[in-house]
């Protein structure tokens, strides 16, 4: 017998027969025996839809500012979540099994006050273990907790991910089944490398570069959370069969195993590459070389919430100026020039330059530890096709490289290719 956190997403919940669905894969899991809790994120598109509802409310009732109190915000698209975990439930019990809903606040998931974008700081699972040691399955509405101010806290798009991680945590699961559309983690996108391989197994450190460099497949927080806690946590497929073979195999499933590095035996040189579209780079020229610009230029950027990621600074030969290259996401792009803008005494620079439709490209590998020249490869690769680098950065376990959108698909397919990712 073990103990199973299992999360599905919108699509896999996306109306009553594919919760019926869910509910199949969750009684499997149950006639073997297992403790079972389940989180479960809103019906496919209803958060959005919700959201819109949030959005245009103020424009009908007249109001002369687009702003909204964000505690109301949390308490409307919270609802879409607490919907499904109720029609899940109905589902269990109908299936003859002992089930029951819980809301956030019910377990209780305390979060911070950031209300739209709250991080859980703890969870006391003591109720949920001692139900699921009864024989009840707990359905959880992932993607929200309570705040200190006693309100409805939401996690951030993608909360639900973090919740089931977390909620694993506090129960000592012994693994969390994150079920999406997909059925693991890949090479690369599928969409563009048709050959791009389901890997077996990736790394903690290794899944949380590829969700923050643009894979979708699981929320940043969620990994960090997941890498902390060591809980292991596997990708699936919602929408196989629940009683295909191998579905109900508690050792090795069929997806992707995120789990400890000491886990993994063989370790490739790269795993995957990732990319990241709708980059866009701030050059600011002939700054003062002196202590304390990089403060003045990323400690306001940083106050308004905007995520600065690559970093190259270039000195001139006397060392009195310096140019300063950074990126943020396109959608930032004037926000960040504004907030420049208004710092510019205090920064001190000529000119600010902006670039959009850029890409971030990167290369991934635990691998890459112990292994010269891979990135020499990379850009000798990207070199050939005549695709062209506009800045790099580098970490023990990936190297990212900033080219121009147009050639993102290009680069992806090359750099897949060129690590020989495509051979199985």
């Amino acid at each position: 017998m073990a103990r199973i956190v299992m999360k599905f997403g919108g699509t896999s919940v996306a109306n009553p027969e594919r919760i019926y669905n869910v509910a199949r894969h969750v009684k499997r899991e149950v006639n073997a025996g297992h403790e079972v809790a389940v989180v479960v994120s809103a019906m496919s598109g209803k958060t959005n839809e919700l959201v819109g509802w949030v959005q245009d409310m103020p424009k009908v009732a007249g109001a002369s500012s687009p702003f909204y109190d964000a505690r109301e915000y949390d308490a409307i698209v919270a609802s879409g979540e607490q919907v499904t975990s109720g029609l899940l439930a109905i589902a269990l019990q109908s299936m003859g099994i002992n089930a029951r809903s819980w809301q956030g606040w019910q377990i209780p998931i305390k979060t911070d006050n950031a209300h739209g974008a709250a991080r859980i700081l703890d969870i006391d699972g003591s109720e949920i273990i001692k139900r699921m040691g009864e024989g009840q399955v707990a359905v959880v509405a992932g993607f929200q907790g309570i705040g200190p101010d006693n309100r409805l806290a939401t996690l951030g798009r993608g909360g639900s991910d973090t919740s089931a991680v977390a909620i694993a945590a506090a129960v000592k699961a012994d693994r969390c089944d994150i079920y999406t559309d997909v059925d693991g983690v890949y090479t690369t996108d599928p969409r563009i490398v048709p050959a791009a391989r389901r890997m077996k197994k990736v790394s903690f450190e290794e899944m949380l570069e590829m969700a923050s460099l643009g894979s979708k497949v699981l929320q940043v927080r969620s990994v960090e959370l997941a890498m902390v806690h060591k809980v292991r946590t596997f990708v699936r497929s919602s929408f196989e069969d629940p009683d295909a073979p191998g579905m109900g195999d508690l050792l090795n499933p069929p997806g992707t195993l995120i789990c400890d590095e000491e886990e993994i035996v063989e370790q490739e040189v790269v795993t995957g590459i990732a990319y990241a579209k709708d980059e866009a780079q701030i050059s600011l020229r002939r700054l003062a070389d002196r202590p304390g610009v990089s403060a003045a230029i990323f400690g306001p950027l940083a106050e308004a919430h905007i995520n600065v990621d690559m970093i190259v600074q270039n000195t001139s030969e006397d060392g009195s100026k310096t140019d300063m290259t950074f990126t943020v996401p396109s959608g930032d792009i004037q926000k960040a020039l504004k907030v420049l803008d208004d710092n510019k005494g205090t920064i001190g620079f000529d000119v600010a330059q902006n670039e959009s439709g850029l890409a971030k490209v990167s290369v991934i590998g635990i691998g890459m530890r112990s292994h010269a020249g891979v990135a020499a490869l990379a850009f000798k690769a990207l070199a050939d096709k005549g695709i062209n680098i506009k800045a790099i950065t580098t970490s023990e376990i990936k190297i990212s490289i900033l080219i121009d959108g147009a050639y993102s698909e290009l680069a992806v397919r090359t750099l897949h290719s060129a690590y020989g990712l495509d051979k199985s």
